[in-house]
C-alpha cells in the first residue's frame, strides 16, 4: 500500500486563472516534481470551480478547497505577487490547511507567473533580467509581446505550453533567475521527508 501511494504522488495546483496559467504551471510543476524525485506525479490544474483572480482563489481555498483536497499528497497555490507582499496571507492559508491535515504550499510569483516562463527564454528578451523581474505589469509589458513573436495561436494556450516545455529543459536556469521556485522546491522536499517519516 505504501509503495502504491508513493508511485502515484498526487498534486493539485490552484492558480488565479486556470485557462492560460495552466499551460504554464503544468510543465513547470512537472519539472519541479521531477527535481524532487517524483517524475510520474499526477498533476492536476484546478479547473472546477474555475478561479477568477487572487481574492477569489484565496476565498475558495478557505471555504472548500483546503478540505476537499485533504487527501491529495500536495496542494499548491501559485498566484501572482502583483507588487504586493502576500506572505502573511499565504502563511495564514497554510496554517488553516495544516489544522485539518492538508499539505498546502503557497508560492507567489514575482511579479506575475508569466515571469517563470520568460526565465527559460531570457536570451530572447531585450530587457535586462532584473527589469523583467521587477515589472509589476510584466504580463502586458513583456510577456504578451514575447508570446506574439514566439508563440503559436494554433497551439494550446496560444503556444504557452510549448514555450514552457522548452523553458523547463533548463529548469536549473529558471530556479537561478526565480529564487521563489528554488524555495518552493526545498519546501516540497521537506513535505516529502515528513511523509517518509510517517510511514
Amino acid at each position: 500500500m505504501v509503495g502504491e501511494h508513493r508511485l502515484s504522488y498526487r498534486v493539485v495546483v490552484v492558480s488565479e486563472d486556470p485557462t492560460n496559467n495552466g499551460y504554464i504551471l503544468g510543465p513547470l510543476v512537472g519539472a519541479l516534481m521531477s527535481a524532487c524525485g517524483k517524475p510520474k506525479a499526477r498533476i492536476s490544474i484546478l479547473a472546477n470551480p474555475r478561479t477568477q483572480g487572487y481574492e477569489h482563489a484565496k476565498a475558495l481555498l478557505r471555504s472548500e478547497l483546503i478540505t476537499r483536497y485533504k487527501f491529495v499528497d500536495l496542494l499548491l497555490f501559485l498566484p501572482d505577487a502583483d507588487g504586493k507582499d502576500r506572505a502573511a496571507e499565504l502563511a495564514a492559508l497554510e496554517a488553516q490547511a495544516s489544522q485539518v491535515g492538508t499539505k498546502l504550499l503557497c508560492c507567489a510569483a514575482r511579479e506575475e507567473l508569466e515571469t517563470w516562463l520568460l526565465a527559460g527564454h531570457n536570451d530572447k528578451l531585450d530587457l535586462p533580467w532584473p527589469d523583467v523581474r521587477a515589472n509589476t505589469s510584466v504580463k502586458e509589458a513583456v510577456f504578451e509581446p514575447f508570446l506574439e513573436q514566439y508563440g503559436d495561436p494554433r497551439q494550446p494556450g496560444a503556444g504557452r505550453e510549448n514555450l514552457m516545455r522548452a523553458a523547463v529543459v533548463n529548469y536549473a536556469g529558471i530556479k537561478a533567475k526565480c529564487p521563489e521556485i528554488a524555495q518552493l522546491e526545498e519546501r516540497i522536499r521537506g513535505i516529502m521527508q515528513e511523509g517518509d517519516t510517517d510511514h
